[in-house]
């Protein structure tokens, strides 16, 4: 492999906490190797209509803190098209880049991996997600400040459940993978969660409530928004009829667990990614995502870290951890 002389940089799909300190661990640590970078503005689109920008230490001065991406991300429905595709390698060419690295999700490495087999071009992945739904490393950068968020907001809400006796329904992200719920409710003491990995519906939310030894009078369940019972507003319903003698009130927590400061774990997390994204290209590594597994760094190939939700992660013994802190 030809030594490389500029790495491009983008981030792409839906936005995560710690984005920004990857792309400043990207910067830095290309800059230390004496490599130039180039960052490209909304993901593949950015690719495609040549909108890229030169970048150096100060381009990234002061944003390890803030959360969103710099770089702004977008979804791109032209790259998914062999012309699109052609036209972006086009311009990595005529910026003169010759590797690349992309921070996002499932689909920003599915975009990846054909990209790379179709121009034999370098890349690297960082996972950058709040859904940590991708194998290769025990966490997704965005994650832990998702679930943290989550934490802050149903520690508010219960105060209002205590106040008011009322069961509250709160749903969180996860479209795909309950795995923000999961760790959130157990996080906040929830009586119930569900998950679309659990195949739970509302009935087994009503025997858990009627067979539950915790005598509250307010309830907390934690909802997957891509669980199978149809939402929290449907399981609200249900619940609502079978338990009249609830206030039962639904709570959307929505964008709100992807915004905001980073925490400690994903700054931390994105800058040693970062770093190894860099050095990994500088050793002829690509086609590849950068991942954290048991504290070291491992590089798993795309077609391997995509969507292949790692059983560990909802595991039984997870499951049965939250039925035995809500019995």
């Amino acid at each position: 492999m030809n030594k490389i002389k500029n790495i491009g940089v983008l981030t792409s799909g839906g936005d995560s906490p710690g984005m920004n300190a990857a792309i400043r661990a990207v910067v830095r640590a290309s800059i230390y190797y004496d490599i130039e970078v180039t960052g490209f503005i909304r993901g593949y689109e950015g690719l495609i209509n040549n909108d890229s920008i030169p970048m150096d230490r100060k381009s990234v001065a002061n944003i390890i803190q803030r959360g969103g991406t710099i770089l702004k991300t977008a979804r791109s429905e032209a790259f998914r098209t062999v012309e699109g595709r052609q036209t972006a390698y086009d311009n990595l060419k005529a910026n003169g880049v010759d590797a690349l690295v992309v921070i996002g999700g499932d689909g920003t490495f599915t975009g990846a991996n054909v990209f790379a087999k179709e121009h034999d071009f370098p890349i690297i992945g960082l996972p950058g997600t709040i859904d940590n739904d991708l194998v290769g490393t025990d966490f997704t950068i965005g994650y832990d400040s998702a679930i943290n968020t989550v934490i802050d907001a149903v520690d508010r809400i219960r105060d209002t459940a205590e106040s008011h006796d009322r069961l509250f329904i709160v749903e969180v992200m996860g479209r795909d993978s309950g795995l923000i719920a999961l760790r959130s409710g157990i996080g906040v003491g929830a009586e119930a969660i569900m998950i679309p990995e659990a195949n739970m519906n509302a009935d087994d939310i009503l025997h858990k409530l009627e067979h539950s030894r915790r005598d509250k009078a307010s309830k907390i369940i934690i909802v997957a928004e891509g669980d199978d019972a149809g939402g929290a507003f449907k399981v609200g319903e249900i619940l609502q009829s079978k338990y009249p003698h609830y206030d039962t009130k639904v709570s959307i927590l929505g964008h709100i667990q992807r915004g905001g400061k980073p925490s400690c774990m994903d700054r931390v997390l994105a800058s040693r990614l970062g770093v190894a994204a860099v050095e990994g290209l500088v050793r002829g590594e690509s086609g590849k995502m950068a991942g954290l597994v048991n504290q070291e760094v491992t590089f798993t190939p795309f077609e391997h870290a995509i969507k292949h939700i790692d059983a560990e992660k909802v595991s039984t013994r997870w499951l049965k951890l939250m039925d035995i802190l809500s019995f």
